[in-house]
């Protein structure tokens, strides 16, 4: 049923992208290619919404992920998983004579399924990371966004309040890639279980100052309900089910070296709630040999790094170029399963004079699990009696996952991108016994 599902989901995919390509050939308002929207301005009215304060945002997003090669089960398929996305921004000062005050409202859908979970990684263990970011957090509307934001004296100060994740203002990064190591914030991917990136909205406030032009600091206090991330409760907005608070901070440092753009964030988080010890007991031995409860501890925390540096332009063209980016975690090795995360990648901008708006990518990363993880698990092994890897029983050994992937985007028109890939991740869910894997992708991108 599943695999039906599957090429119908594909056979979808593939309709949707076969009426934008051929849609953006006609000179129609509604599939212009210079249009910024696949359904055009609609004669002029959405313009006029916008000069009025009411700009309405639709978007889509769909991944295709086929098993070339390797990884926990080599009988080839593909899997398929998308996400819709409506809202509308406000400019509150256009609409009601707000001065300096924004509001956003987003829903999202998701669905479909990832070549990660029973193909590429062992069931046993998953992956650490996903080749289709875009999956994840159920098959389910949410509301991901509903906040109100304001600027005082003269924008120095920022003040951010309503319902939204952690990962829109603090450890940002764009999503130019499929493989989950290389999109968007990446310490809600490692950060287990207190950390809710997109579409995941929490009670929230963010407060940002503006020290000059290059350089803000800011502090946040996100509410940690874990009972949000369960099925049918994408519109929860009561506190029940509340565990502590995640407190971030970040310095962001925005160079501008040669007129070429850089961002640069430096953070650290705290979660103010009880978190399990991942390898002792509540007496400070082995819990995977005393059989005992796990210590609990009264906090966790952890630090970032994020750089962006755009380091040319093309023939003067300064929306032309090659950029850099790097990525860095680091967690608390008592409570958490991974405990460090880097990655590097290089992008660039129109690498074509045919095609000034394709770019093409490659990227590398390194996700290692926690070395009390792997202790626990050899442990749980020896007492339960099973050392054979093949043992329904037996715990697997995690220890580093690498992922890469090199893509390319065409920029079909102003409001469809579509971004083939291949991705190679080796030790899938950093188990040696998995063979590497190779992964071919198809990301669609597109706003209506």
């Amino acid at each position: 049923m599943k695999k039906n599902n599957n090429a119908q989901r594909i056979g979808q995919l593939s309709a949707i992208a076969a009426m934008m390509l051929a849609g953006s050939v006609h000179a129609a308002d509604a599939f212009s290619s210079d249009s910024e929207w696949m359904t055009g301005d609609w004669g002029g009215e959405r313009t006029k919404l916008i000069e009025q304060g009411i700009d309405i945002k639709m978007d889509y997003v769909g991944e295709v992920g086929g098993n070339l090669h390797g990884g926990y089960n080599d009988d080839k398929t593909a899997r398929y998983a998308d996400q819709f996305g409506l809202g509308v921004a406000l400019d509150l000062q256009k609409l009601w004579g707000w001065d300096n005050t924004q509001a956003k409202i987003q829903f999202t859908n998701r669905n479909g399924y990832n070549i990660s979970n029973d193909r590429v990684g062992d069931p046993r263990a998953g992956t650490l990371s996903s080749s289709q970011e875009v999956y994840g957090r159920g098959h389910m509307v949410r509301l991901t966004q509903l906040w109100i934001k304001h600027q005082f004296f003269d924008n120095k100060l920022d003040i951010k309040a309503g319902y939204f994740g952690e990962g829109e203002d603090f450890n940002t990064f764009p999503c130019e890639f499929q493989n989950l190591a290389f999109c968007g914030s990446q310490v809600g991917n490692w950060a287990t279980n207190i950390w809710y990136n997109w579409p995941v909205s929490q009670a929230a406030i963010r407060v940002k100052y503006n020290i000059n032009d290059e350089l803000y600091a800011q502090i946040g206090a996100y509410n940690q309900n874990p009972s949000q991330l369960e099925h049918g409760n994408g519109f929860k907005l009561s506190g029940s089910g509340t565990k502590g608070t995640v407190l971030p901070v970040e310095l962001v440092w925005l160079p501008n070296p040669n007129s070429l753009p850089g961002e640069y964030r430096v953070g650290y988080y705290k979660s103010t709630a009880d978190a399990n010890d991942v390898r002792e007991d509540v007496n400070g031995f082995d819990a995977a040999t005393t059989g005992d409860a796990y210590r609990t501890h009264s906090s966790k925390h952890g630090y970032w790094f994020v750089a962006q540096q755009q380091l040319t332009s093309h023939n003067g063209d300064k929306n032309r170029g090659l950029s850099i980016a790097a990525n860095a975690t680091f967690h608390d090795k008592d409570t958490n399963f991974i405990d460090n995360y880097q990655s590097v990648m290089f992008v660039y901008k129109g690498p074509f004079d045919a095609r000034p708006k394709d770019d093409v990518g490659i990227g590398a990363a390194r996700i290692h699990v926690n070395n009390d993880v792997k202790k626990n698990a050899e442990l749980l092994n020896v007492t339960n009696g099973v050392s054979n890897y093949d043992d329904a029983t037996f715990s697997p050994i995690r220890e580093t996952e690498y992922n890469y992937e090199i893509n390319y985007g065409f920029h079909v028109t102003n409001w469809l991108t579509v971004r083939p890939n291949l991705q190679y991740i080796t030790h899938p869910g950093g188990v040696d016994e998995v063979d590497n894997a190779l992964v071919a992708g198809l990301k669609i991108q597109s706003t209506f």
